[in-house]
Protein backbone atom coordinates (compact mmCIF):
# COMPACT_ATOMS: atom_id res chain seq x y z
CA UNK A 1 0.00 0.00 0.00
CA UNK A 2 0.96 3.30 -0.50
CA UNK A 3 2.53 5.64 2.13
CA UNK A 4 0.40 8.89 2.31
CA UNK A 5 2.16 11.88 2.79
CA UNK A 6 0.72 15.29 4.71
CA UNK A 7 1.45 17.99 2.16
CA UNK A 8 2.72 21.29 3.63
CA UNK A 9 5.32 23.85 4.24
CA UNK A 10 7.43 21.38 5.59
CA UNK A 11 7.03 18.26 3.02
CA UNK A 12 6.42 20.28 -0.25
CA UNK A 13 10.20 21.11 -0.71
CA UNK A 14 11.50 17.58 -0.29
CA UNK A 15 9.05 15.85 -2.61
CA UNK A 16 9.94 18.17 -5.58
CA UNK A 17 13.43 17.41 -4.97
CA UNK A 18 13.56 14.68 -4.54
CA UNK A 19 14.30 14.64 -0.92
CA UNK A 20 13.96 12.06 2.06
CA UNK A 21 10.30 12.14 2.61
CA UNK A 22 9.44 10.06 -0.10
CA UNK A 23 13.21 8.79 -1.00
CA UNK A 24 14.68 9.36 -4.01
CA UNK A 25 12.26 9.78 -7.07
CA UNK A 26 13.12 7.27 -9.39
CA UNK A 27 13.48 8.34 -13.15
CA UNK A 28 15.24 5.12 -14.96
CA UNK A 29 16.79 7.36 -17.83
CA UNK A 30 18.14 10.35 -16.24
CA UNK A 31 21.12 11.89 -16.00
CA UNK A 32 22.52 14.84 -13.82
CA UNK A 33 24.32 17.28 -15.85
CA UNK A 34 26.96 19.95 -14.60
CA UNK A 35 25.94 23.47 -16.34
CA UNK A 36 28.18 26.16 -14.57
CA UNK A 37 30.52 26.85 -11.67
CA UNK A 38 28.44 30.23 -9.49
CA UNK A 39 28.60 31.92 -5.98
CA UNK A 40 25.84 32.98 -3.75
CA UNK A 41 25.14 37.09 -4.32
CA UNK A 42 23.77 38.64 -2.11
CA UNK A 43 24.50 36.86 1.43
CA UNK A 44 25.49 39.99 2.81
CA UNK A 45 21.59 40.62 2.93
CA UNK A 46 20.52 37.51 4.80
CA UNK A 47 20.40 38.19 8.27
CA UNK A 48 21.48 34.83 10.06
CA UNK A 49 24.10 34.02 6.99
CA UNK A 50 26.87 32.95 9.46
CA UNK A 51 24.01 30.75 11.79
CA UNK A 52 23.15 28.90 8.11
CA UNK A 53 26.74 28.53 6.95
CA UNK A 54 28.11 25.74 8.86
CA UNK A 55 25.16 23.96 7.65
CA UNK A 56 26.50 24.38 3.77
CA UNK A 57 29.18 21.32 3.79
CA UNK A 58 30.55 20.76 0.40
CA UNK A 59 28.56 18.64 -1.39
CA UNK A 60 25.27 19.68 0.30
CA UNK A 61 23.11 20.31 -2.16
CA UNK A 62 21.26 23.64 -2.25
CA UNK A 63 17.20 24.32 -4.53
CA UNK A 64 16.73 26.72 -7.01
CA UNK A 65 12.86 28.97 -7.40
CA UNK A 66 12.33 31.05 -9.84
CA UNK A 67 11.10 34.95 -8.43
CA UNK A 68 9.80 36.37 -11.61
CA UNK A 69 8.04 39.45 -8.92
CA UNK A 70 11.76 40.47 -8.15
CA UNK A 71 11.43 43.90 -8.82
CA UNK A 72 15.64 44.43 -9.37
CA UNK A 73 15.85 41.01 -11.48
CA UNK A 74 12.68 39.58 -13.30
CA UNK A 75 15.77 36.29 -13.99
CA UNK A 76 15.91 36.05 -10.71
CA UNK A 77 16.99 32.91 -8.60
CA UNK A 78 16.62 32.27 -5.36
CA UNK A 79 18.59 29.62 -3.74
CA UNK A 80 17.35 28.37 -0.73
CA UNK A 81 18.60 25.28 2.04
CA UNK A 82 16.68 22.11 2.51
CA UNK A 83 14.66 24.12 5.42
CA UNK A 84 13.59 26.56 3.08
CA UNK A 85 15.95 29.07 4.75
CA UNK A 86 16.86 31.49 1.57
CA UNK A 87 20.79 31.59 1.18
CA UNK A 88 21.22 34.29 -1.71
CA UNK A 89 20.80 34.80 -5.58
CA UNK A 90 21.96 33.03 -8.64
CA UNK A 91 24.60 35.98 -9.96
CA UNK A 92 22.69 37.97 -12.59
CA UNK A 93 25.09 37.63 -15.05
CA UNK A 94 24.70 34.00 -15.27
CA UNK A 95 20.88 33.61 -14.10
CA UNK A 96 19.55 33.87 -17.93
CA UNK A 97 20.44 30.62 -19.41
CA UNK A 98 18.86 28.88 -15.65
CA UNK A 99 15.95 30.85 -15.62
CA UNK A 100 14.58 30.32 -19.10
CA UNK A 101 15.79 26.79 -18.33
CA UNK A 102 13.66 26.77 -14.90
CA UNK A 103 10.87 27.95 -16.71
CA UNK A 104 10.78 25.15 -19.03
CA UNK A 105 9.93 22.91 -16.14
CA UNK A 106 13.59 21.78 -15.99
CA UNK A 107 14.86 20.92 -12.47
CA UNK A 108 18.05 22.87 -11.69
CA UNK A 109 19.89 22.79 -8.18
CA UNK A 110 23.20 23.22 -6.94
CA UNK A 111 25.87 21.89 -4.15
CA UNK A 112 28.29 23.45 -2.35
CA UNK A 113 32.01 22.86 -3.28
CA UNK A 114 34.26 25.90 -1.97
CA UNK A 115 33.32 28.33 1.07
CA UNK A 116 35.58 31.18 1.50
CA UNK A 117 35.43 33.71 4.49
CA UNK A 118 36.67 37.65 2.85
CA UNK A 119 35.97 40.38 5.30
CA UNK A 120 32.50 39.51 6.19
CA UNK A 121 31.35 38.15 3.10
CA UNK A 122 31.14 34.58 3.49
CA UNK A 123 31.64 33.11 -0.70
CA UNK A 124 29.80 30.06 -0.69
CA UNK A 125 30.33 29.00 -4.87
CA UNK A 126 28.13 26.06 -6.11
CA UNK A 127 28.18 23.59 -9.11
CA UNK A 128 25.15 24.21 -10.73
CA UNK A 129 23.29 21.34 -12.35
CA UNK A 130 20.02 20.07 -14.57
CA UNK A 131 18.85 16.73 -13.61
CA UNK A 132 17.38 15.36 -16.71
Amino acid sequence: MAKIVKIDDKTILPIIHGGSILGEISKPYSKKIFLVDVHIAGTNYVENIKDLEPGLKDGTKVHFFREQENEHDPLAIVIKDDQGNKLGYIPRRKNEILARLMDAGKLIYGTVFKKQQTGNWIKIELQVYLDD
